[in-house]
């Protein structure tokens, strides 16, 4: 079903999308006053891990994210407008990465000029996931020497999407083009309302990955240990060979100490607490314990496992895709270092 939808426009099934819509997970973390559950964004984990597994696309995780920054930043008359109908099917998504790839998010060229109650803006966001189907979108700007955030509807980035290609197939990602765009300023989230939201939707990002990165390297191991069960090789299962045994050992070792990180960050953001190491800690070991598990996931299928008919390549593929989005391990661990061990570091 999934390879189905590669070819798709949107990458993603309509009637899938609507399924989800009726059973309330687009509303898991919107508050119960705007038409959610009230839950938070911590139980979004339980949704991301087995999306990953079967490595489904939806606008999930890009409507979570603009989700987090309305809560996060949005004025009063912000979220009563948006939080309801994200809730109930509409699409978000955030335009939050530079073309020089920086991660941090605070690092922006992309600017905007308030005159007379008007922003113009200008610069090129990266990266946009799901843009094309998103009713808003949450883009990141310099306004006064300061961060912000403008909110943009369809209507405003039409004809300005160019489509990027990426290595996973099933993603859709996007350039905008900002220059010569004018929004009403009243569309502008600014101050320390737009830190909070840039950090809301950098947690939330580092949360759901982890967690599709566990589901991914739960479907690349279950891929693998079928076809070690299956394929023989010299009159027995290639699957009984202590080498190939002891790599799925690994893998799932991998698997638990990954899940592990990813319900213990989201636990933290359930129950209110700072969760900002946790965070970092969780998105650092799923990233490369996902590419780690593709990997032997396509060696461990032969020859056959470096074509495009093989599903293990495909588990490789959304690895490298998770690993560097919203910072890789190397990035991670570098802030880590700050938070642990002090200035000194």
């Amino acid at each position: 079903a999934m390879r189905a939808r590669i070819g798709s426009d949107t990458g993603f099934d309509p009637a899938h999308w609507q399924t989800m819509v009726d059973m309330g997970w687009l509303g898991i973390a919107v508050p119960e006053a705007h038409g959610g559950s009230g839950l938070g964004i911590g139980a979004c984990a339980v949704l991301a891990e087995p999306l990953g597994r079967h490595l489904l696309h939806s606008p999930f995780v890009a409507t979570q994210l603009a989700i987090q920054g309305l809560l996060a930043g949005g004025s009063a008359a912000q979220q009563a407008h948006w939080l309801p109908r994200l809730a109930t099917g509409a699409i978000g998504t955030v335009a939050v990465f530079e073309a020089d790839g920086d991660w941090d998010l605070a690092a922006l060229y992309s600017q905007a000029t308030v005159r007379q109650g008007n922003a113009q803006l200008s610069g090129q966001k990266t990266l946009v996931p799901d843009a094309t189907v998103a009713d808003v979108l949450l883009a990141s700007v310099l306004c006064d020497g300061a961060p912000a955030l403008a909110l943009l509807t369809r209507a405003d980035v039409a004809g300005r999407l160019q489509a990027e290609t990426v290595i996973d197939a099933t993603q859709r990602s996007h350039s905008l083009q900002l220059d010569g765009l004018a929004v009403s300023a009243a569309n502008l989230i600014t101050g320390a309302a737009a830190a909070q939201a840039l950090q809301a939707i950098a947690q939330a990002a580092w949360l759901l990955a982890a967690a599709e990165a566990a589901g991914c390297i739960a479907g690349a191991l279950a891929v693998t240990v079928n076809y070690l069960n299956t394929r023989n090789a010299f009159g027995r299962k290639i699957g009984s060979y202590q080498a190939l045994k002891h790599g799925c050992t690994d893998i799932l070792c991998q698997l638990e100490r990954v899940r592990s990180h990813v319900y213990h960050a989201a636990t933290l953001l359930v129950v209110g607490e700072d969760a900002d190491v946790a965070l970092r800690m969780a998105k650092a070991e799923a990233g490369d314990a996902a590419v780690q598990a593709g990997d032997r996931a396509v060696q461990f299928h032969g020859g056959f496992g470096f074509t495009w008919d093989c599903d293990a390549q495909l588990y490789l593929r959304r690895a490298l895709w998770l690993q560097p989005w919203f910072g890789d391990a190397g990035h991670h661990r570098h802030q880590l270092a700050g938070l642990l061990l002090g200035a000194e570091a």
